[in-house]
């Protein structure tokens, strides 16, 4: 059975660092293109960061030079890094994973990030 656990989120003021995580059970960490989504109230789902097997990466134009996505193979688990936050990045982070046979996305339940003084 698939799971995605995430952590790492929580209050941060602004211009502050958090490090979210996600740790993937199941045999398909290393068949999966792994991104990282979010949604503030109000808003659509809408794609972060993602990294694919070979570590290819792409980001929304909004985090661009201030999230660093990455993963770790031997680990099961995919990280987001957020320095500099903005009250724009107030919003619940999920970590999916893309099956690359047959695209079926799974998701984790969320995180809460929250960016304020």
């Amino acid at each position: 059975q698939v799971q995605l656990v995430e952590s790492g989120g929580g209050l941060v003021q602004p211009g502050g660092s958090l490090r979210l995580s996600c740790v993937v059970s199941g045999s398909i960490f290393n068949r999966a293109i792994m991104g990282w989504y979010r949604q503030a109230p109000g808003n659509q789902r809408q794609l972060v960061a993602s990294i694919t097997i070979g570590d290819r990466t792409n980001y929304a134009d909004s985090v661009k030079g201030r999230f660093v996505i990455s993963r770790d193979n031997a680990k099961n688990t995919l990280y987001l890094q957020m320095n500099s936050l903005e009250p724009e990045d107030t919003a619940v982070y999920y970590c999916n994973a893309k099956y690359i046979y047959n695209e079926y996305d799974y998701w984790g339940q969320g995180t809460q990030v929250t960016v304020s003084s």
